[in-house]
């Protein structure tokens, strides 16, 4: 891991229009917010190809501009996962177990599986209670992308930790 590339973060979900584009947002400004912007490419995607082309859910827009938040994702495009990312990816943040499952099958070599993470993991009260799947909020009402929202917070400062140790130790 070169010390000049940028630290790259995934967030994945089903169809990248919920779950993982709230994560991507809300990650990208955490890691401003910490200095980082320059050193931390955040990026997401889904699993499935179901949604791809597609902007963010207006959901999850809504959820965000309720929040503050200035980037609502007006640019945000659903894409797939890529097997071939995981040699570029530091850090795949996976929203439920069968994301952890579908990432982890696409895994060639061990040093690929140890860069996929649940994205809640990084939430120690979450971790303590092994609660680590991200419930989707596609079939929801606004209180689910509320839910889905204030469980995407609970782990960000964590994951922003995370990849500030990771850079210390390749400076």
């Amino acid at each position: 891991m070169s010390a000049h590339r940028p630290y790259r973060v995934t967030v994945v979900c089903t169809g990248n229009i919920c779950r993982s584009p709230m994560g991507e947002l809300l990650l990208r400004e955490r890691f401003a917010e910490a200095g980082l912007a320059d050193r931390v490419v955040v990026d997401s995607a889904g699993t499935h190809s179901w949604e791809v082309g597609n902007p963010a859910d207006p959901r999850t827009l809504a959820v965000l501009a309720r929040n503050g938040h200035d980037d609502l994702g007006g640019g945000h495009v659903a894409r797939r996962f890529e097997r071939a990312w995981l040699d570029e990816v530091d850090l795949v943040l996976a929203a439920d177990s069968g994301h952890l499952r579908e990432l982890t099958e696409l895994a060639r070599t061990e040093e690929q599986r140890a860069k996929i993470r649940m994205f809640r993991s990084f939430d120690a009260d979450a971790a303590a209670r092994g609660d680590l799947d991200m419930d989707d909020p596609w079939y929801g009402d606004d209180s689910a992308f509320d839910q889905t929202y204030a469980e995407v917070t609970a782990a960000a400062d964590g994951v922003v930790e995370h990849v500030r140790r990771a850079l210390t130790s390749r400076a």
